[in-house]
């Protein structure tokens, strides 16, 4: 009789272990607010990848997980990128020595930045493979937005304004040379989403893919002499990073972090 119960209870064992881990795991995964900071490296293709090199993109955002691990979000970022090398560009002002003549007849060479931004919204999906807890796991994420970038002439001292500026009108030449270019894109991204146990070490991390089907938006350019308005697919594919602030919501409805 005793062998036949402890039988029993040794083929129960793992029928109330399986039992107990799904009541941890229901009690565990749920619904989360987050803020988001984000940094992302990214390397352009296609028609950008002719006019700039490797940039970053900086930036917030806000995301709802749901308890069944849908996400839900929304996110603006800032791209900054030091790599220009647009053909053509301001090359009507440029001296033999690739400089310009300023304001006191002195040649130098103004600083040329990539600047732009997007903005856009986005769903997921954190799958539970590779998960510490069922709140973290494998990530896929696809949204849609808009994007905005431009050639940034910066002058410093402001010596090249008669050049860029219409002292008697106030005209801005700038918008001659900037290639201001927008657009909608979408955007996918695939990586890892983590929540620690503390809820002090949370993030996401993965790579992003961005396909965006721009356009040119001024009607001339003064240095090539032709309207600076054709259409552009523009890629971008980046490494992200964000570090996330959850919100968490008890069902006495205390709110912590």
């Amino acid at each position: 009789m005793y062998k036949k119960g402890l039988a029993v209870i040794l083929l129960m064992l793992p029928l109330l272990t399986f039992a107990q881990k799904k009541k941890k795991d229901k009690e565990e995964a749920t619904r989360i607010w987050n803020i988001e900071f984000k940094l992302a490296y990214d390397v352009p293709f296609a028609d950008m990848a002719v006019r700039f090199g490797n940039s970053f993109r900086i930036g917030a955002g806000i995301k709802l997980k749901t308890k069944s691990n849908w996400t839900f979000g929304a996110e603006n970022m800032f791209i900054v990128g030091g790599a220009v090398k647009e053909p053509g560009l301001m090359q009507n002002l440029l001296t033999n020595n690739q400089g310009i003549i300023n304001l006191f007849g002195e040649e130098l060479t103004p600083g040329i930045f990539q600047r732009g931004y997007i903005i856009g919204v986005q769903a997921g999906k954190v799958l539970p493979y590779l998960n510490m807890n069922p709140n973290s796991g494998l990530t896929a994420q696809t949204g849609i937005g808009f994007m905005q970038y431009k050639i940034n002439l910066f002058d410093e001292d402001n010596n090249l304004s008669p050049l860029l500026t219409d002292p008697n009108t106030g005209l801005d030449y700038k918008k001659g040379y900037d290639r201001l270019t927008n657009g909608i894109y979408l955007k996918q991204f695939l990586g890892y989403t983590h929540y620690s146990a503390n809820k002090r070490i949370n993030f996401v991390t993965g790579f992003d893919f961005i396909y965006a089907f721009n356009q040119g938006r001024r009607d001339y350019l003064f240095d090539v002499q032709k309207p600076g308005n054709e259409k552009r697919t523009d890629i971008l594919i980046g490494y992200n990073f964000t570090w996330v602030i959850p919100i968490y919501k008890k069902n006495t409805e205390e709110t912590y972090f």
